[in-house]
């Protein structure tokens, strides 16, 4: 009777044991799930796109034509009606000089009134332009012929490129070029001519530059200009950010998707780079190829990753 029970029985018992043996299993794999650790990370895209390897050099601004305004007879500055950096027009009126004839009669006390001489001489300007700096102040002595202001043509103004004697073969592909100012703004230019001497402190190649803006600029104004030194039709471009390196900079390499939570190192070599992109050489990547952007700092080869949206 107690043998026909057990027998009875048996199968009950064993469904029960691979039940509870399944439930210990499950709970211990999630259990260890739970506990692997997951990076957040961003992803960006393989691109291959048109690249060019530029070099930043600086640009001065200065004006090529300037005119001085000259006092025409000795006496005492009286009036002084400009500042530097004034805009002025032709034939306006730029300083007043009362002459020494003048000031001889007014020591001596013989001026007539009724002779309506004063013995004041007017300095106007030839042509317009924008007051570069002044000599002299009011009450200032002057002597005939003495420089007084100097007055610069906006018009004239471009930008002095210092060319390095070794890039200055790159010139020719770069007469189109476009100028950068240091409030990141672009303005389109031309390379129009190549001046006589270098600069004999850098030992550079100095060239005129035209912006094509008639946007006005004070001169020295420092700016820059990028030079291509070559152009790849089809470059494999990741973002700087994806890129990582070793501390002495001589290893580099990207964290590539394997799937939606597996990423894997991948050494790499660079070649041309700018402050946001850096083109890859080698070795070759797929288009739908997708690399760690952000989250990457520190990510060990073959890490455990989910994917955050931006």
């Amino acid at each position: 009777m107690i043998t026909l029970i057990r027998t009875r029985f048996l199968p009950v018992y064993i469904s029960l044991s691979m039940l509870l043996l399944y439930s210990c299993r499950h709970a211990k794999e999630t259990t260890e799930e739970a506990t692997i650790v997951k990076t957040p990370v961003t992803i960006a895209q393989v691109e291959y796109k048109s690249v060019a390897s530029t070099v930043t050099l600086p640009a001065v601004a200065t004006f090529m034509n300037k005119s001085v305004v000259r006092a025409t007879t000795s006496g005492i500055i009286d009036k002084v009606l400009i500042d530097p950096g004034q805009s002025i027009s032709a034939d306006q009126l730029l300083f007043t000089i009362r002459t020494r004839e003048a000031l001889a009669l007014d020591k001596s006390g013989r001026s007539d009134s009724s002779l309506n001489f004063k013995g004041l001489i007017n300095i106007v300007s030839h042509k317009e332009g924008v007051i570069n700096s002044t000599a002299y102040q009011k009450g200032d002595f002057v002597q005939e012929g003495d420089e007084m202001a100097i007055v610069s043509d906006q018009s004239s103004l471009v930008f002095i490129l210092d060319v390095p004697i070794e890039l200055d073969r790159y010139i020719e592909k770069n007469r189109r070029c476009r100028i950068t100012l240091p409030d990141h703004r672009h303005i389109d230019a031309a390379i129009i001519r190549k001046l006589a001497e270098m600069d004999m402190q850098s030992q550079t190649v100095r060239y005129v530059v035209k912006p094509a803006s008639e946007e006005r600029f004070p001169a020295n104004l420092i700016a820059s200009i990028d030079l291509v030194k070559s152009t790849n039709e089809k470059a494999l471009v990741m973002p700087k950010q994806a890129v990582l390196g070793n501390e002495t900079q001589t290893e580099f390499w990207v964290m590539k998707l394997l799937n939606d939570s597996t990423a894997i190192r991948v050494d790499i070599t660079k070649g041309y780079e700018n402050n946001e992109e850096i083109e890859i050489t080698t070795p070759e990547f797929l288009p739908s190829d997708r690399v760690v952007l952000t989250g990457n700092y520190g990510l060990p080869d073959t890490a455990r990753i989910t994917i955050s949206k931006k």
